[in-house]
């Protein structure tokens, strides 16, 4: 069913009010009354869309994951075929876009709900990318890919929240983006100035 236009406004309102106390004053404290005084929407009008506070910050990450999941998608055929740093690219376009949002589930608001919810599913997106990738190349991953992908989108969201908390953003999406990617192609000992890995008792 497509919501007509109003409707949409009316829920970008509520959301937008729920990102705002929250980054004000934390989540726990932000009451349903707060969300509609702040958006200047009846409480009624928000029982219409939303059980409760809970719903409306479910509702705030699913339509973050799937604005990315849309933005991702063209780039899917190409990242699976090889490493191009364009869908980490188009995460950190996405996360300035949308940067209070993405500030406000990355610190863990509303019991880290919020933030395992977009983990869970960044994931799964790179699970899948890395398994295709193999394939194509007929090459087996060393380690198992869900630690891949987790070590690898658990490395994204923390230089993500740490640059979307700076003010102004410390460097581009084109400049963190190019970093990632390097340390993603030569690994931590390149990253670090070595040439070959130091020996084991070095580390």
């Amino acid at each position: 069913m497509v919501e007509d236009r109003r409707t949409r406004r009316t829920k970008r309102l509520l959301k937008d009010a729920l990102v705002q106390l929250v980054l004000e004053g934390g989540y726990e404290g932000v009451t349903v009354e707060d969300i509609t005084e702040h958006a200047d929407i009846s409480r009624a009008t928000f029982y219409k869309y939303y059980k409760d506070k809970p719903t409306l910050l479910e509702a705030i990450v699913s339509d973050i994951l799937d604005e990315l999941r849309d933005r991702l998608a063209p780039l899917s055929l190409e990242s699976s075929r090889g490493f191009t740093g364009k869908p980490v690219l188009e995460l950190f376009r996405h996360g300035l876009e949308e940067r209070d949002a993405y500030r406000m589930i990355l610190r863990g608001e509303g019991n880290g709900s919020a933030l395992r919810t977009f983990i869970e599913r960044r994931v799964a997106s790179a699970t899948n990318v890395f398994t295709a990738r193999a394939a194509h190349f007929g090459v087996d991953v060393r380690i198992d890919p869900h630690v891949l992908a987790r070590a690898w989108v658990g490395e994204q969201l923390t230089v993500l929240q740490w640059w979307l908390e700076s003010d102004p953003p410390p460097m581009t999406p084109e400049e963190v983006t190019s970093m990632l990617l390097e340390l993603s192609l030569r690994g931590r000992y390149w990253a670090n100035g070595f040439d070959h890995p130091p020996e084991q008792h070095d580390l």
